[in-house]
């Protein structure tokens, strides 16, 4: 029965399916305004080993969301910041913007001042605090990490 009135509803609807680094479906109807977040996080404890593609562990790291657009008009200078996908034997540039990037603290304060940069730091929550983790980063010598969309 529920399976009936699913498909029944689902016929009148167009849907997109999302699959997240954890194979987590995701399910959102055409149209809807739905922000996409990119969330950063700092690592207490960096595991050279460790491939942190594996577990999506937002709350472990404490991240804060920002509206992944935002990385749209940074994304001239995000390419030039060493970064590394998925585990620190990955080295690459930039942000795995559908998956797992490490921000080594070497490059941290050049995202800061990317950051700083954009008129809408003054204002906005989420870049504020944004620079507030990065900061935190900078002065304990921490990796970040950030789940893409």
């Amino acid at each position: 029965m529920q399976y009936y009135l699913m498909k029944n509803i689902l016929k009148n609807i167009k849907i997109k399916i999302y699959k997240n680094i954890n194979s987590v479906l995701l399910i959102r109807k055409v149209g809807d305004n739905v922000a996409c977040i990119a969330e950063f996080g700092i690592i207490d404890e960096f595991e050279k080993d460790k491939d942190y593609s594996v577990q999506y562990e937002p709350q472990k790291y404490n991240c804060i969301a920002i509206d992944d657009n935002i990385l749209n008009d940074w994304w001239t200078e995000l390419i030039l910041i060493k970064t590394y996908f998925n585990s620190y034997s990955r080295p690459n540039f930039a942000l795995a913007r559908w998956g797992v990037t490490l921000i080594p603290p070497e490059s941290l304060e050049d995202f800061y001042n990317i950051v700083l940069k954009d008129k809408r730091s003054k204002s906005s929550k989420e870049l504020i605090d944004l620079m507030i983790l990065l900061r935190k980063a900078i002065s304990e010598n921490k990796f970040i990490i950030h789940y893409g969309v």
